[in-house]
């Protein structure tokens, strides 16, 4: 059986993950931007990275190793970009 893959945008210099914080807040919770495609991943850099694309990479992660990758960095769940360009995000909490 095949498992479903997810595409993460880090940061290249530092090894972290593109987050998001759906609220303004200091101590909000962080929820994990994970992409269908890599294609849409790029464009996502592209689109909203003001020239910065080249700072990031986009690393494919399996369905399997998410749960373990939230709990390893604190993550409170996965926002899973439904469209790049507006972008409209849908957050499930794990």
């Amino acid at each position: 059986m095949f498992s479903q893959v997810y595409y993460v945008i880090l940061v290249r210099a530092s090894g972290r993950y593109l987050t998001v914080q759906p609220q303004e807040k200091p101590d909000a919770p962080k929820y994990l931007l994970l992409f269908k495609e890599n294609f849409e991943a790029m464009t996502y850099l592209n689109q909203h990275g003001g020239g910065l694309a080249d700072k990031f990479v986009v690393e494919s992660v399996a369905q399997a190793q998410l749960k373990g990758l939230l709990s390893r960095w604190g993550f409170t769940g996965i926002g899973i970009v439904q469209d790049t360009l507006e972008p409209r995000i849908d957050f499930l909490n794990l």
